[in-house]
Protein backbone atom coordinates (compact mmCIF):
# COMPACT_ATOMS: atom_id res chain seq x y z
CA UNK A 1 0.00 0.00 0.00
CA UNK A 2 1.11 3.39 -0.76
CA UNK A 3 1.37 5.99 2.14
CA UNK A 4 1.00 9.55 1.41
CA UNK A 5 3.29 12.40 2.31
CA UNK A 6 2.69 14.57 5.77
CA UNK A 7 2.52 17.53 3.37
CA UNK A 8 -0.05 15.63 0.94
CA UNK A 9 -2.09 15.31 4.10
CA UNK A 10 -1.36 19.28 5.00
CA UNK A 11 -2.21 19.96 1.69
CA UNK A 12 -5.79 18.05 1.60
CA UNK A 13 -6.57 19.45 4.78
CA UNK A 14 -6.05 23.17 3.66
CA UNK A 15 -8.14 22.70 0.61
CA UNK A 16 -10.95 20.80 2.20
CA UNK A 17 -10.75 23.56 4.83
CA UNK A 18 -11.12 26.86 2.44
CA UNK A 19 -13.55 24.90 0.72
CA UNK A 20 -15.84 24.54 3.65
CA UNK A 21 -15.23 27.92 4.53
CA UNK A 22 -16.26 29.50 1.60
CA UNK A 23 -19.37 26.70 1.28
CA UNK A 24 -20.63 28.29 4.60
CA UNK A 25 -19.72 31.77 3.76
CA UNK A 26 -21.96 31.20 0.38
CA UNK A 27 -24.67 29.98 2.53
CA UNK A 28 -24.44 32.82 5.27
CA UNK A 29 -24.70 35.77 2.87
CA UNK A 30 -27.06 34.08 0.54
CA UNK A 31 -29.91 33.71 2.92
CA UNK A 32 -32.06 37.12 3.39
CA UNK A 33 -34.41 37.18 6.62
CA UNK A 34 -37.77 38.96 5.78
CA UNK A 35 -38.05 41.58 8.62
CA UNK A 36 -41.95 41.91 9.93
CA UNK A 37 -43.71 44.88 9.58
CA UNK A 38 -43.49 47.42 12.81
CA UNK A 39 -47.56 47.34 13.04
CA UNK A 40 -47.40 43.30 13.22
CA UNK A 41 -44.59 43.63 15.55
CA UNK A 42 -45.92 46.41 17.74
CA UNK A 43 -49.55 44.03 17.88
CA UNK A 44 -47.63 40.56 18.00
CA UNK A 45 -45.84 42.16 21.61
CA UNK A 46 -49.30 43.21 23.10
CA UNK A 47 -51.01 40.41 21.98
CA UNK A 48 -48.00 37.95 23.73
CA UNK A 49 -48.18 40.25 26.75
CA UNK A 50 -51.96 40.04 27.72
CA UNK A 51 -51.87 36.93 29.30
CA UNK A 52 -55.46 35.05 30.05
CA UNK A 53 -54.89 32.84 33.45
Amino acid sequence: MPQMAPIGWLSLFIMFSIAFMIFNMMNYYSFTPIMPKSSLVKSNLINSLNWKW
